[in-house]
């Protein structure tokens, strides 16, 4: 008997880190697929704050002298207007400094408006250094270290932080929701808060997918 326990217990053991392997592979998964579709969206755009990319590059770019460092984020169009500013701008780099500053802050307000255009987003001024959302933060970082591996660890953590909570609730309300209408209701808000976040997750999979069996014909 001890030994059909023991063998049991090994067994079970097994099952939940083969379940927990599995957990953390499909969060991996979702996790790739999430960002690549919040990366298109313009709501989640970073590239309007001191401490963005576009803004970056534009430093560097008046530093030496090189407009080409900017031109990538605008379009074909837009380039003579940017190219032009941009001359504008540096030939007046060694004069009044008050009178630079002022310059300079219309380049790049001009560059990251055009940028926007390109994304089809509005533009809503300049945001200060800082204000750039930690998880955009922790994708650059991605690109600087050439390693995603912080990157996916930590919104793994994240991603499943979030789902137990959510399910947790639900678990809790389920054993009381037929006590009350009141009960019922607190139960039925967590019940679609937790089924729409993972819906919301299982159709970014889906679209993935479909757009991958597009390419693949």
């Amino acid at each position: 008997m001890k030994t059909t326990s023991k063998n049991s217990e090994t067994s079970n053991m097994k099952e939940r880190q083969t379940l927990k392997s599995s957990f953390k592979a499909t969060a991996s998964i979702l996790l790739i697929l999430m960002l690549t579709v919040l990366a298109g969206s313009p709501a989640f755009a970073h590239c309007d704050s001191y401490d963005g990319p576009v803004v970056k590059d534009a430093t560097k770019a008046l530093e030496t002298n090189n407009v080409s460092l900017v031109l990538k984020w605008v379009n074909e169009n837009q380039t003579p207007e940017i190219t032009s500013l941009f001359n504008k701008t540096y030939s007046l780099k060694s004069s009044n400094k008050e009178v630079y500053t002022i310059v300079e802050k219309h380049f790049l307000e001009t560059l990251v408006r055009l940028h926007r255009e390109t994304e089809g987003a509005p533009y809503t001024g300049l945001k200060p250094a800082g204000t750039t959302k930690e998880i955009i933060q922790l994708s650059d970082n991605a690109i600087a270290t050439k390693s995603a591996d912080d990157l996916v660890s930590k919104l793994n953590k994240h991603i499943e932080k979030v789902i137990r909570e959510k399910y947790q609730k639900v678990s809790e309300l389920s054993k009381v929701k037929d006590i009350s209408a009141e009960k019922g209701r607190e139960y039925v808000k967590a019940y679609v808060d937790y089924t729409h976040t993972l819906e919301a997750i299982h159709n970014i999979f889906e679209s993935s997918s479909a757009g991958s069996s597009v390419h693949k014909h």
